[in-house]
């Protein structure tokens, strides 16, 4: 079962309402989509989507490294599995969207050979999960809005995105709090960086002296500043989750030996791909730590992915926000995972589920 030859295609599907936060504003999903051919005739498919405020990536550096580590696994042994991975990971610095975009491609590969649904292949028993919904950034009276239908879809998880005006945000955060209080439902902050430390640390003693409980903050500040993190676990009792910090197991270490985060979020297209991510959720485990799987804008095949491994490694992977399918008006991708509102229903068909991609 040899790899033959790699191509790609680009997917396109459009978003039921803008996707925004502090960084960007999205308003369909556009990502590439890998499909590698073995000589026997088997496919995998894998999927990645430039995400460049984030991982640096553009559609056509992406095609470009995806080519070059195409020229370096082409007539490699699936059964060669590992050495596959590595020569993957050492054919190219960075890329890491690239990376995984292909390396789901071969875990789906390898997992049909194995005749295995991808989950059971890395270990993984857990079937069923409920993700959070993303409540993008926008005045407050819509917010509070689409929280409250979030609620009446059976959402039990808000991800409300901050980020542009310390004030303004903490003025969301208590009315969409006190719309939402009668349904017991969760609060997650994320202001993907865009506030100080020192705002960081008003918003959170605010929110907290008004008793308003929240589950976690994800990256308040900017990702390479870990002492500003660090001066603000210090001074909050909400936790503090990680996400543009960490891209590899260098990174977690380095979070997790200083003490300045109390979750890491995983993300596939950050990490390099399925090895990096449960090596990640490996380090974070030996810490006593927990993990939230991720994902960025994307679609079915990637986020079978990040389920998979969300199933692998249940007990550190307690937080779930993959509702990247849920916010699409329509996607052509066939799958028997079920998406329906938060739940998440894995299928029982061998590698990632993927059925058609037409």
């Amino acid at each position: 079962m040899k790899i033959k030859n790699i191509t790609t295609t680009r997917f396109k599907a459009p978003l039921k309402t803008p996707f925004v936060t502090s960084l960007r504003r999205v308003e369909y999903l556009e990502d590439i989509i890998v499909i590698i051919e073995c000589d026997d005739g088997s496919i995998g498919y894998g999927e990645g989507v430039p995400t460049p405020a984030i991982t640096g990536e553009t559609f056509e550096s992406m095609q470009s490294a995806i080519e070059y580590i195409r020229k370096a696994i082409v007539g490699m042994d699936i059964d060669d599995f590992d050495d596959i991975i590595s020569k993957l990971h050492n054919a190219i610095a960075k890329n890491t969207t690239a990376k995984s975009s292909v390396e789901i491609a071969l875990y789906d590969l390898k997992a049909k050979q194995l005749k295995l649904p991808l989950y059971q292949m890395l270990g993984g028993t857990k079937e069923e999960f409920t993700t959070d919904i993303t409540i993008s950034l926008n005045d407050i009276d819509t917010m509070v809005q689409d929280s409250l239908k979030a609620v009446s879809l059976g959402y039990d998880a808000l991800k409300i995105k901050l980020g542009n005006d310390i004030q303004s945000d903490i003025q969301r955060v208590v009315e969409i709090y006190k719309a939402t209080k009668e349904y017991q439902v969760s609060l997650r902050l994320d202001a993907n960086q865009g506030w100080s430390a020192k705002d960081s640390v008003e918003l959170l003693q605010t929110l907290e002296y008004l008793d308003i409980e929240l589950e976690f903050i994800e990256q308040p500040t900017i990702a390479y500043d870990l002492d500003a993190l660090l001066y603000i676990k210090q001074r909050v009792q909400t936790p503090l989750l990680v996400d543009e910090s960490i891209f590899n197991i260098y990174d977690v270490k380095r979070v997790l030996d200083m003490d300045c985060a109390d979750i890491i979020n995983i993300k596939l297209a950050k990490s390099g791909g399925i090895s990096q991510a449960l090596k990640i959720a490996d380090i974070t485990q030996e810490y006593n730590k927990k993990c939230m799987i991720g994902c960025m804008l994307e679609g079915i095949i990637s986020i079978n992915a990040a389920v998979a491994v969300a199933s692998a490694k249940a007990e550190t992977i307690t937080y779930i926000d993959l509702d990247a399918p849920t916010l699409l008006k329509h996607y052509s991708i066939k799958t028997d995972t079920i998406y329906h509102n938060a739940n998440i229903k894995l299928g029982k068909s061998y590698g990632l589920g993927i059925i058609d991609i037409d």
